[in-house]
């Protein structure tokens, strides 16, 4: 490392090894310090420090103020050279203001690891030679490939077979689905009433039970998927298939319960039993008539 002093801005320029392998790299530390009140124009580098010495990084500058109020610089430069030869590295220059300080120079020796014997013409290193063709490696591969495709043909025709040869599987029946639809909507009707769950403030349950037993209802009795519908969509196709009375009962007891479960509307203890009462006509007015005397000669046959 070398220092140079004058007046109060000092620098100082180091490098890691003064020894370095063609090709290899090493570090140069740039250091200025200087007064808080000078200005320091630091030098810009370029590509090559100087002829053979090329700098392949330099790192941004680095400025820390020191316990005395003084700035200190800083400044990393990479450089490496492929040139076999003893560098004399020039002084670097700082300017501050109409004065220039230098630092001291310092010696790189790059040197060649090998001896290059410059007598002998440019060869090829060897001749180009053919790799030998490897026929079991081939062998083995088009096997594998037989192989799976092999298994995958077998298992395509186990799985025909098996799909023509196997028994179908009874599917599970729900036992509400072999009752009468109204029988089924009329006995959770008759639960629903028997809770009143409205009673102990749970309106919103009690309108979602009341509306589900009647869209189930619709469902089966109607064909009308009313479970997977708006009350608008149910309402539009029930239009058709029943009377104008009733017609809007269901559209009042509907709109009723969307009120409850959306909208959070506080219902009366008449509006909660209108709406069970509706739910028992409706059922009860559109039930499927059955002709008990076919019904009995069917029995009886």
């Amino acid at each position: 490392m070398f220092r140079l002093l004058l007046l109060s801005i000092v620098v100082n320029a180091s490098i890691d090894s003064t020894m370095l392998m063609i090709g290899d790299q090493t570090a140069m530390h740039l250091e200025v310090t200087h007064e808080a009140s000078e200005q320091v124009q630091m030098p810009v580098f370029g590509e090559m420090l100087q002829d053979g010495i090329e700098i392949v990084e330099r790192s941004g500058i680095d400025t820390t103020t020191l316990p005395d109020g003084r700035l200190q610089l800083k400044q990393d430069l990479t450089l490496t050279s492929f040139k076999d030869s003893l560098f004399a590295i020039e002084p670097i220059a700082v300017a501050s203001g109409e004065d220039t300080f230098w630092t001291e120079s310092m010696a790189l020796n790059v040197i060649q690891p090998f001896e290059v014997d410059s007598s002998l013409a440019i060869t090829d290193i060897k001749d180009i030679e053919k790799a030998p063709i490897w026929w079991w490696g081939i062998f083995r591969w088009v096997l594998l490939a037989v192989l799976v495709l092999a298994l995958a043909v077998g298992g395509y025709y186990l799985w025909r077979w098996y799909q023509k040869n196997r028994k179908p599987e009874e599917e599970a029946i729900d036992p509400e689905l072999l009752r009468p639809a109204d029988e089924v909507a009329l006995e959770k009707l008759d639960e629903i009433k028997a809770q009143k769950i409205w009673k102990d403030g749970k309106v919103k349950e009690y309108q979602t039970e009341l509306t589900d037993v009647v869209r189930e209802y619709i469902g089966r009795r109607f064909d009308v998927h009313s479970t997977e519908k708006t009350s608008d969509e149910t309402l539009h196709e029930m239009k058709p298939k029943v009377d104008k009375d009733l017609y809007e009962r269901l559209r009042k007891m509907l709109q009723l319960a969307d009120l409850v479960k959306f909208a959070k509307w506080h219902t009366t203890p008449d509006e909660n039993e209108q709406a069970l009462s509706t739910a028992y006509d409706f059922v009860q007015e559109t039930r499927e008539v059955v002709n008990e005397e076919n019904e009995d000669a069917n029995k009886l046959a």
